[in-house]
């Protein structure tokens, strides 16, 4: 059995008065291969993702070649205060193919448990050719946040070994309705399917075709799923939208096909001859709402609690009202929490 894809564009009603607003952005501001033995880290030509050898689940993550994206989106959508007022009705995350003919197209989400070893019993047989590439949010740990980590940033500050799994400061994760990450990079060993933003695919190639080079791999980004408006919504809120891209495509020691990628310092992106990772996002301003309802989704739940405890503290206004405090007193605090639980549901 195979789980579809659902890396499908949302197609919402729009109110005949709403405004909408497209930004597009041809570079990341960082792209980073997320690798415990890449030595020179944001400033690589390339970027690839593939899995660790399955049959030994006690080093590495199972998402082992991981990649990070940041988009700095202020320039073309609200941020701010203002971006509590828009929704996302469609985004699209595209990277070019660097390697030619290596690896399958994959368009479908696979089972986690084609992915445990021979031994275990509930393993089953990969049914197609290749692995899915998917894209997913950014969680961060050992102190790291959306705000402070860099393309530069170590790949991981906890003490013990760099090959040992789950230590990476910055991973692949799925979000729930809160929009809180949850780390993905070792869900095989974990036992549970991942709920990521896409599966990525290559119009017009076949399923199981080899990819040539120069294809663009698109993530159309499933805005039904939970948490994600709440995640998207964060990054509009500070400015910076950050993806993973991850994958399990079967590796061995130093071989494998899997899929390779043009990083913005490639000389051929430099040349103008093949395109960095690109974002395309759409949003529709929101009618109004409750003002507990931080994301005008209809009820005030975990998503506009989070929203809420982002911005707690001062009103940047000086003593002036913002969007979170309830009460107008000027600072976003446990009274307005309070406000908030009290309209809860």
């Amino acid at each position: 059995m195979r789980f579809a894809s659902a890396a499908l564009c949302l197609m919402v009603a729009v109110p005949a008065m709403a405004d909408t607003v497209e930004g597009v952005w041809s570079s990341p501001a960082a792209d980073r291969w997320m690798y415990p033995f890449n030595s020179t880290p944001g400033t690589r030509s390339s970027l690839s993702v593939f899995g660790s050898d399955r049959e030994d689940p006690t080093q590495f993550d199972a998402r082992d070649g991981q990649i990070l994206l940041a988009f700095d989106v202020a320039d073309q959508l609200p941020s701010g205060d203002e971006a509590l007022d828009w929704s996302v009705i469609e985004a699209e995350v595209t990277l070019e193919v660097q390697n030619d003919l290596v690896f399958r197209h994959d368009p479908s989400a696979d089972p986690w448990t084609d992915f445990l070893p021979a031994t275990d019993p509930r393993r089953t047989v990969d049914t197609d050719a290749g692995q899915p590439i998917e894209l997913a949010a950014v969680g961060f740990r050992n102190g790291w946040t959306r705000e402070t980590f860099q393309e530069t940033s170590p790949f991981t500050s906890a003490p013990g070994s760099v090959l040992s799994p789950l230590m990476r400061n910055a991973f692949a994760a799925q979000v729930n309705g809160d929009g809180v990450p949850q780390d993905i990079s070792n869900h095989p060993r974990q036992g549970f399917q991942p709920a990521t933003f896409a599966v990525g695919r290559v119009d017009g190639l076949a399923s199981g075709a080899l990819v040539p080079a120069g294809s663009l791999v698109r993530f159309r980004i499933d805005l039904t799923a939970p948490g994600v408006q709440a995640y998207l919504r964060q990054g509009m809120l500070q400015g910076r939208l950050w993806f993973s891209v991850s994958s399990l495509a079967l590796v061995q020691q130093q071989a494998g096909a899997f899929p390779v990628f043009h990083a913005r310092e490639s000389a051929l992106v430099q040349f103008g001859l093949a395109q960095a990772a690109s974002l395309r996002v759409r949003v529709q301003s929101v009618p109004a709402c409750d003002a507990a309802d931080l994301d005008c989704n209809g009820a005030v739940d975990a998503a506009d609690i989070g929203a809420l405890l982002i911005r707690f503290g001062a009103c940047p206004g000086g003593g002036q009202a913002c969007t979170g405090d309830l009460d107008d007193s000027g600072f976003v605090d446990a009274a307005d929490i309070g406000a908030m639980l009290i309209r809860f549901g």
